[in-house]
């Protein structure tokens, strides 16, 4: 009987088809052998969806073998790598928003050869998601932040608030969440995102916020319960950054 990862695996999302994927290949490298049936039970889907899955692996560069008869299953090649990019572009996203801040704040000594494997990340997407990626990288500056600036009371911005940004900025959609002030008063706001400015080490949202009517920079820290508002739309507009804020596509290359 194949031991139970803990993880539920049933939904059908793209990201919950990513996990049983990854989830086959640890049981594969764990035990040596599997068959369909225990991988099935293992994910909890059915032998038609891990016949996919082991295919959609194999395209990916997984070696995997097949041996039939009694005592037979699926083997993992232990020198096996994945040899395409199965990251999102969240994911993408979140690594160059990385080097982009290391970058402004002059601690990246390795910033070429971090451009030349994010380089080869984004080639290694589809088409479509290429053209996300680069929507998404068009709406994120960079910056230095002012000495004067109290960071005391730095917090943690949520896991969440990335992933909320990123569908309502690809899909133009309302972006909904509760905001903290500096005085630690907190509001409910409902935004048109339209950018984020990183000046390590804080990050700004950057929206049009619809009951002001107005731009307003909301520090990430200090955003609260971030989800996007279905049926809703916007259009871009033009945000006005002082020059030293750059452009990510500007200042990476």
């Amino acid at each position: 009987m194949v031991p139970k990862t803990g993880i539920n695996l049933r939904k059908s999302s793209g990201m919950n088809v990513r996990l049983r994927q990854d989830a086959i290949v640890r049981t594969l490298r764990r035990r040596g052998t599997a068959t369909i049936a225990e991988l099935a039970r293992e994910v909890g889907a059915s032998r038609r969806t891990v016949l996919r899955d082991i295919s959609a692996l194999r395209d990916e560069g997984f070696v995997i073998h097949s041996e039939p008869g009694p005592g037979g299953g699926l083997q993992l090649d232990p020198q096996s790598v994945q040899t395409t990019a199965r990251l999102s572009v969240n994911e993408v996203f979140a690594l160059l928003i990385s080097v982009a801040s290391m970058r402004a704040v002059g601690n990246l000594p390795f910033s070429s050869l971090a451009d030349s494997g994010l380089a080869k990340i984004e080639k290694a997407l589809p088409a479509d998601k290429v053209r996300d990626l680069r929507r998404f990288l068009d709406s994120l500056y960079v910056g230095q932040l002012a000495p004067e600036v109290d960071i005391s009371n730095l917090g943690v911005m949520e896991p969440e608030l990335l992933p909320a940004f990123e569908a309502a900025f690809l899909q133009r959609l309302h972006l909904r969440f509760q905001y903290r002030d500096a005085k630690g008063a907190e509001t409910s706001r409902i935004i048109e995102p339209q950018a984020l400015l990183i000046l390590p080490p804080l990050w700004y949202l950057v929206g049009w916020d619809l009951a002001r009517e107005d731009f307003r920079y909301f520090r990430m820290d200090r955003i609260g319960s971030p989800e996007p508002v279905p049926e809703t739309s916007f259009r871009r507009r033009h945000v006005t950054f002082p020059d030293e804020y750059q452009p990510v596509r500007a200042s990476a290359r």
